[in-house]
């Protein structure tokens, strides 16, 4: 009779148990809103993964809208508490469309050389995504000046006799 293991191996691929580990650290407030995520050298390093599996990783927690990336800054966590005139900024585009993105049939235009109701869908939720993401950047700047405010405040008054 052979022992059986005490514990099932991971069989989840490697960009998934990065994204689940990331995703407890957010939601667990080891990692906060505004704060900025490792970056993919890091995960690599963390989680002995190659570049493309850490940045799948970021990828699936920007798609949840748990993190939001800026471009040559890196990527940070989403403030989901944050809404604005009643849309959620962690707005996610449906999985229909995901699903023909991926198959790579989603265009800019019909065949006709006038927009269907699809290709127009895929431009509104284009639009609104990086909205999202622009909301999201300023917020993040928004907090960082809070930061320092507040480190300015607190050396003010730490230099008052």
């Amino acid at each position: 009779m052979t022992p059986t293991p005490n514990k099932k191996p991971d069989r989840r691929p490697p960009y998934q148990h990065a994204a689940d580990e990331l995703r407890r650290d957010i939601e667990q407030g080891r990692i906060k809103p505004g704060e900025q995520m490792p970056s993919v050298r890091e995960l690599q390093e963390r989680f002995r993964i190659a570049n493309m599996t850490a940045r799948s990783a970021l990828n699936v927690l920007r798609d949840e809208g748990l993190i939001y990336t800026i471009h040559g800054r890196g990527s940070y966590v989403a403030d989901i508490s944050d809404s604005t005139d009643g849309f959620a900024i962690d707005y996610n585009p449906p999985a229909w469309y995901l699903a023909k993105k991926s198959e790579g049939a989603v265009e800019e235009g019909g065949g006709e050389g006038k927009p269907d109701d699809e290709s127009a869908g895929s431009s509104l939720i284009h639009l609104l995504t990086d909205l999202r993401d622009q909301i999201r950047a300023l917020s993040a700047e928004h907090q960082e000046l809070r930061r320092e405010v507040e480190a300015l405040k607190k050396a003010q008054q730490e230099s008052r006799p």
